[in-house]
């Protein structure tokens, strides 16, 4: 289970969501920023708040075409949950099989209860790694203002 490093492409992942559409990571963020997160579940606090502070970033991440995607293990109905309580906007897949994640992106995992520890990548538009964030327990993950330094940092290097 290695880790993603800068410049690494993106493993081919799918999750779905609740609205039953499937998403194909990386190849629907293709040609734009992404963000891929994968959080704990409902019940993690600090989970709740950073796809809190990624949907009240929309507009600015939009400004920047730059688009977001989580996925976590919860099943169906708890994402729902989560969705309409935080008004979430992005694509939130459920039931990720936490092993799989692991094998293909090196994320941490917790055995029991099963989950997947935060994880969060950003992509440059062709699919490769610009950054990797894991963490090995409930604190330490992506924001949506350094994610947003970030892009506007590389956008102004590559115009150059």
């Amino acid at each position: 289970m290695p880790l993603l490093h800068p410049g690494d492409t993106f493993p081919a992942l799918s999750l779905t969501t609740v609205d039953s559409v499937v998403h194909d990571v990386p190849a629907e963020l293709a040609g734009h920023y992404g963000v891929v997160l994968f959080y704990r579940g409902s019940w993690c606090p600090y989970c709740n708040a950073q796809l809190r502070a990624f949907q009240r970033a929309a507009d600015t991440l939009a400004e920047l075409d730059i688009k977001v995607l989580a996925l976590s293990v919860d099943d169906e109905a708890t994402t729902k949950e989560t969705v309409d309580k935080h008004k979430l906007a992005f694509p939130v897949g459920h039931s990720a099989d936490a092993h799989a994640l692991r094998e293909a992106t090196g994320a941490f995992v917790n055995e029991d209860p099963l989950y997947v520890q935060s994880t969060g990548f950003v992509l440059d538009p062709r699919g490769k790694v610009l950054v990797s964030v894991y963490s090995s327990g409930a604190i330490g993950r992506l924001v949506p203002e350094d994610v947003i330094g970030m892009v506007r940092y590389v956008r102004s290097h590559e115009a150059g």
